[in-house]
């Protein structure tokens, strides 16, 4: 063990650098050699992931449909306009027009490569992906779960990307296992990227990459409030565990601007599993019913006036719903069922009898592709779906820009469909900032040469594995530009090699200089375990930042203790323990989630209304101003003072949001 705290360095070299390994940066791996051979130029590009590619980010264990698939019915107008309003008219129109026009490119990749896709035939029969019929790319007509979703057979989804970029890329510019903890800025421009730096999980090695560009893309955040699922149980969320804000703290860190870091997403899901409902809502036509068996969608539906015109929408905002169905649990009415004993029964009466044996079969395949607990808690507790009805519950809250939920880093879009180029009507906008919503180069941060995609874009939502893939694919080409502009720059880090290991290992250090202070391993007065300080930073978010134990619920008092608490938090992480690898993972990981749970806290505090009813409620401001709010709350930290400064942007409509109401 002493042998622990003395870790071997490596330095490398690259033009580009890939942070993460979920959807985003395979789209990236696998868009960007592409790039380099046309471009003519000798770029060295290096893939390097927390976990190993195949099993990592949102979609390791499967999906049962791609959620983001424009096709021949719409166009990405129609998307831009269900983004916003589902994220209840505050979202970037650009970056989701943009990311329209380019999604279907990357669903039209996976089939190619092998992912099985549900089809129907030229008698509307639907038939799933192992029968082989005409691929989407050449007039294929996909099954349909709702507008925008298509059906697959996605238990190897992962696998089938993950695949294609590593062939892509190439093994040797790949190093999984690897935990990118610290960015690093240029030392002759503080607004510069410069490297990065982070430790293997494996082995007692550090790692420091000097980096003309870098791309960002390490997921959402979890587990920064206390889940439902407590015991045996606390590592089942719905979003991935491993997501540990770890894209938006460093990208803070390194002085990027963030946005609508307000804004989290609390699914209603399946009660214990968190298995997913979306196929149930939209392919078996189910109904959420209260414990009476009342629609409560129908019940409630005048609640929808009180949120013009979010309410008003064929398909009311995804909070709204959760504000119906909380006013139903409040007032006695639960518990929540999914109603799957009526909507089977409603299926058999218009299907044939092999595709009533196949949507029973797809029922059970529905959790077996992405949710595999949820299969346990229905054998564990005798439910059979079409015999008995089974519970749903909103979940703690999670962070995320990919599904739908809109945090994130504010980033530069296209040049080309009418963003504005100045924001006359921000108010107190640093002036360092750029002041429009593109600057150059396709989803560049406001750091020169920082990069972000899939759950690392603020402001725009509902992009899900497709979309998050297609922004990777995006970044690729932005990047490769950015490098040829800037072929001149040499990075030069502004922290010493020497300063970096020692940050990183601080951790190591305090339990070798203290282990032997007590008997006891895990109670010491100078050092506090990883897992006791999360469950503390778990503790203060649940009961002042609108968690569950709150209904969701907080005001200015309870946000006014909640920062003062996190303020001793953070005086406590100094002084986290690790005592093997897994310890010091453990301690960066909350290193990160502390500090995207006070960007998440200091803008519900900023924000003066509550925007998003049933993902969180400002008890003093329990209302939406679109009057004085209608806009972008956005920030950034200084690293130095540990100061976060708040403002305003203003919000443009790109695209006529009216005909969401006709």
């Amino acid at each position: 063990m002493a042998e622990f705290g003395n870790p071997d360095i490596v330095e490398e070299d690259v033009d580009i650098l890939l942070i993460g390994g979920g959807m985003a940066c395979c789209g990236t791996a696998f868009e960007i050699p592409r790039w380099i051979e046309a471009s003519g130029a000798d770029l060295k590009v290096k893939l390097v992931d927390k976990a190993a590619m195949d099993r990592s980010g949102a979609v390791a264990q499967g999906l049962s449909a791609i959620n983001t698939y424009i096709g021949d019915e719409q166009d990405p107008a129609d998307y831009a306009r269900m983004v916003s309003n589902d994220l209840m008219g505050i979202t970037r129109d650009d970056l989701a027009y943009d990311l329209g026009r380019h999604v279907d490119e990357s669903v039209h990749l996976f089939e190619e490569w092998g992912l099985p896709i549900w089809k129907t035939d030229e008698n509307g029969e639907r038939f799933d992906g192992s029968k082989g019929m005409t691929p989407l790319k050449d007039g294929g007509k996909p099954v349909r779960s709702g507008k925008w979703q298509i059906m697959i057979n996605g238990e190897s989804y992962k696998w089938i990307v993950a695949e294609a970029a590593k062939k892509a890329l190439g093994i040797e510019n790949i190093d999984e296992r690897i935990f990118i903890v610290k960015l690093v800025n240029d030392k002759n421009d503080k607004n510069r990227i410069a490297g990065a730096v982070g430790f293997s999980t494996r082995d007692n090695k550090i790692v420091v990459y000097r980096a003309k560009a870098i791309l960002l893309a390490a997921g959402g955040c979890v587990n920064i409030f206390r889940p439902r699922s407590v015991g045996e149980g606390t590592g089942r969320a719905w979003y991935p565990v491993w997501n540990a804000g770890s894209t938006y703290s460093m990208a803070a860190e390194a002085g990027a601007e963030l946005t609508l870091m307000e804004n989290r997403f609390v699914p209603t899901r399946f009660k214990d599993g968190y298995g997913p409902v979306g196929a149930w809502f939209l392919l078996f036509k189910a109904k959420a019913t209260n414990a009476f068996g009342e629609v409560y969608m129908d019940r409630n539906k005048d609640m929808l006036d009180d949120y013009p015109p979010y309410g008003q929408a064929a398909v009311p905002a995804s909070c709204l719903r959760n504000h119906l169905m909380l006013k139903e649990m409040k007032e006695g009415r639960g518990p929540i069922y999914m109603d799957t004993v009526t909507a089977l029964a409603n299926l058999r009466e218009t299907l044939s009898p092999r595709e009533v044996k196949h949507l029973e079969a797809e029922a059970w395949e529905d959790f077996l592709d992405m949710c595999v607990g949820q299969c346990g808690i229905w054998v564990g507790e005798n439910i059979e779906p079409e015999k008995k009805n089974s519970e749903l519950m909103p979940t703690e809250p999670y962070l995320l820009g990919s599904h739908s939920g809109c945090c994130g880093i504010w980033v530069s879009g296209p040049t080309d469909v009418g963003a504005p180029t100045d924001e006359a009507l921000g108010e107190g906008i640093p002036e360092h900032l750029p002041s429009g919503w593109n600057w150059g180069y396709r989803s560049m941060t406001t750091v020169q040469g920082l990069f972000t995609a899939g759950d690392g874009v603020g402001a725009s939502g509902h992009k899900f594995s497709s979309g998050s893939h297609a922004e990777g694919r995006m970044c690729a080409k932005s990047m490769v530009k950015y490098c040829l502009d800037n072929k001149d720059y040499t990075p030069e880090l502004d922290t010493s090699v020497e300063d970096l290991v020692a940050a990183i290992y601080q951790p190591v250090k305090t339990y070798l200089e203290h282990k032997d202070y007590t008997t006891a391993i895990d109670v010491n007065p100078n050092y506090i375990t990883p897992k006791m300080l999360q469950f503390r930073l778990q503790k203060i978010m649940d009961e002042y930042v609108a968690g569950v134990a709150t209904y969701y619920t907080t005001n200015a008092e309870m946000l006014k203790v909640a920062g003062e608490k996190l303020d001793m938090l953070k005086e406590d992480a100094a002084k986290m323990r690790a005592k093997d690898l897994h310890e010091l993972l453990r301690a960066w990981e909350n290193y990160h989630r502390i500090l995207t749970a006070e960007a998440h806290m200091k803008h519900i505090e900023f924000r003066q209304e509550s925007r998003y009813p049933g993902f969180y409620y400002r008890a003093d401001k329990n209302f939406v101003d679109e009057e004085n709010w209608h806009c972008f709350v956005n920030s950034v930290y200084d690293k130095e003072t540990h100061e976060w400064t708040c403002f305003k942007r203003a919000h443009t409509d790109l695209v006529d949001k009216s005909k969401l109401f006709k």
